[in-house]
């Protein structure tokens, strides 16, 4: 009737900080920060056994982080909204083809925007950004998430808008795009959330 629990091991057992794995890893963090960090994978395992270390050790926490991106300005909304969305795959891209939508608004150079044209990808915009309750605030400059060359060529990405004659083949440039990004951050990347004071 009685069983022995060993609370040794319960305690040199470091919390789990997984708050989800599909479609996109997020973990809570264990340091202060107030942004969200975006982390290569390979460098996400050398964290995680690292806090599995300090753990059996006594300590609580991370002694350092490594390198990583920090989600600042833009990119601070577009991963609230992806962290929002978590459970739901399919809304995540469609936010992330609004990512796309509103970068080439921001930072694309194309001729078919530089006619009246424009105002329909305005219109779609801000459609969009109403229907799934998304806005960016303040001074945009970079909206979609950073991802390393050696996964993804973002001068091809930037050529295929460039190049890209009528609306119809904008758009598709721009959701092809963001399809590939997204799987790329799914498969390569783990995202920690802003932790203790945030």
């Amino acid at each position: 009737m009685a069983k022995i629990i060993n609370l040794q091991e319960r305690f040199q057992k470091p919390p789990d900080n997984l708050i989800c794995l599909n479609p996109w890893e997020f973990r809570r963090a264990d340091w202060e920060g107030r942004h969200f960090i975006q982390m290569l994978r390979s460098q996400s395992a050398r964290l995680e056994s690292h806090r599995d270390e300090i753990c059996k050790k006594g300590g609580e926490g991370v002694w350092h982080i490594p390198s990583h991106f920090s989600l600042k300005g833009g990119m601070s909304y577009t991963i609230r909204a992806m962290y929002a969305s978590r459970d739901n795959e399919y809304r995540m891209r469609e936010i992330y083809y609004l990512t796309g939508l509103m970068d080439c608004l921001i930072n694309q150079v194309n001729s078919v925007l530089r006619t009246d044209l424009l105002k329909a990808m305005y219109n779609k915009v801000f459609a969009m950004k109403k229907d799934l309750n998304i806005h960016w605030y303040g001074p945009l400059d970079q909206v979609l998430l950073p991802v390393e060359s050696q996964f993804y060529n973002e001068f091809e990405y930037r050529s295929s808008l460039t190049s890209a004659c009528t609306m119809k083949e904008l758009y598709r440039a721009i959701r092809t795009g963001t399809d590939e990004m997204f799987d790329i951050l799914s498969l390569e990347y783990v995202f920690y959330c802003p932790g203790v004071g945030a």
